[in-house]
């Protein structure tokens, strides 16, 4: 018998997804492939402090999950472009939404943090 997915039960292959959309670098891809296709330098000139070996490892990922879609170009040198699925586009909107709300509340939470480091600090000190 098949069950409905749900998330919160531990056997559900929607953990395997969420596992790979809640990686950081999962999350700057697809929004840095939004326009179309580009090409692995590109894509690590824009994605800041990913290192090579990283943006393929999740490069592989997406494309194994059918998120992206990696053509190769019979040229010399090869050139090698990737670009978001259908799948991928479906996943932009709510992925860029997250980005959005980050963006705009970055500088709340990076404030939140230091009043609670400060107090978190203060509590120690009196221990």
């Amino acid at each position: 018998m098949d069950l409905p997915p749900d998330a919160f039960a531990r056997e559900c292959a929607s953990r395997v997804v969420l596992d790979r959309i809640g990686d950081r670098w999962t999350v700057l891809i697809v929004v840095a492939l939004a326009d179309g296709a580009i090409r692995f330098s590109q894509l690590r000139s824009r994605i800041e402090g990913i290192t090579p070996k990283v943006l393929t490892q999740t490069l592989r990922a997406l494309e194994r999950d059918g998120v992206v879609t990696r053509t190769v170009f019979a040229e010399v040198p090869p050139r090698v472009e990737y670009e978001l699925t259908e799948l991928g586009r479906d996943l932009l909107a709510p992925i860029d939404a997250i980005r959005i709300w980050a963006e705009q509340h970055a500088a709340r939470i990076v404030a939140n943090r230091g009043r609670y480091d400060v107090a978190a600090d203060r509590l120690r000190a009196r221990s």
